[in-house]
């Protein structure tokens, strides 16, 4: 099992910036890799940014070149450093972590960005 805990959402302006963190726990080294995924209202999942344990990192279309993904292995985290925030970027965001043995994928409870003026 995996545990997954998203902190950094919140309430920012147009134009503006969040850093979102996920923190995983439990038996992570059976990650393989992990992404970042959103959801709003009347719309369906929306993958932002996935990363592989080689370090690949892929994006959505919509917020290439605004949002970045990163990780710090020492602490078990992975980042989501969004600027340049759009209301349609208003989501809840959801942390991902997949394994392959048994093919399984992992998610934290999500955590709420609204980009409004």
């Amino acid at each position: 099992q995996v545990q997954l805990v998203e902190s950094g959402g919140g309430l920012v302006q147009p134009g503006g910036s969040l850093r979102l963190s996920c923190v995983a726990s439990g038996s992570i080294g059976s990650i393989n890799a992990m992404g970042w995924y959103r959801l709003a209202p009347g719309k369906q999942r929306e993958m932002v940014a996935r990363m592989s344990n080689s370090t690949t990192t892929t994006y959505a279309i919509s917020v290439t070149g605004r949002f970045t993904m990163s990780r710090d292995n020492a602490k078990n985290t992975v980042y989501l450093q969004m600027n340049s925030l759009k209301p349609e970027d208003t989501a809840v965001y959801y942390c991902s972590a997949s394994q392959l043995e048994p093919p399984y994928a992992f998610w934290g409870r999500g955590t709420q960005v609204t980009v409004s003026s």
